[in-house]
């Protein structure tokens, strides 16, 4: 018997450094009914959005992260590639790069509070 197909749950994207942000992070967005992909560089979220482009739904990145890239080229790498894609960029020090960001992309300073990001995470899905 065949089995009913099962849709596939949006991804959103979480790029942290920090295991315990990246956690926080994601549960929130599971929260929200989306799959979540952390990622602890931009580098390897950028290979992994590339590989699951038609799943990806939301990006939340901070902006300094290691790797070649930080979060605002990465903000602006899916900008550019998926410009339907919302991204959400954190930081706690972003100071002057606030406006380095892409077009549409929103900023939410750290430390943010969990109902804020949630808030944002239910607004994003589709």
């Amino acid at each position: 018997m065949k089995q009913p197909h099962q849709p596939r749950r949006s991804i959103a994207v979480v790029v942290d450094d920090d295991a315990a942000q990246r956690f926080l992070s994601g549960t929130l967005f599971e929260e929200a009914d989306f799959e979540v992909a952390e990622c602890s560089t931009a580098d390897e979220a950028w290979e992994l959005i590339q590989a699951r482009r038609d799943d990806v739904q939301l990006l939340f990145t901070d902006i300094y992260l290691p790797g070649s890239m930080d979060g605002i080229e990465l903000a602006r790498r899916v900008h550019d590639a998926l410009p339907e894609v919302p991204v959400i960029v954190t930081s706690g020090a972003a100071g002057e790069r606030i406006h380095e960001l892409p077009p549409r992309a929103e900023f939410l300073a750290k430390p943010w509070r969990p109902l804020d990001l949630l808030i944002r995470a239910e607004r994003f899905r589709a």
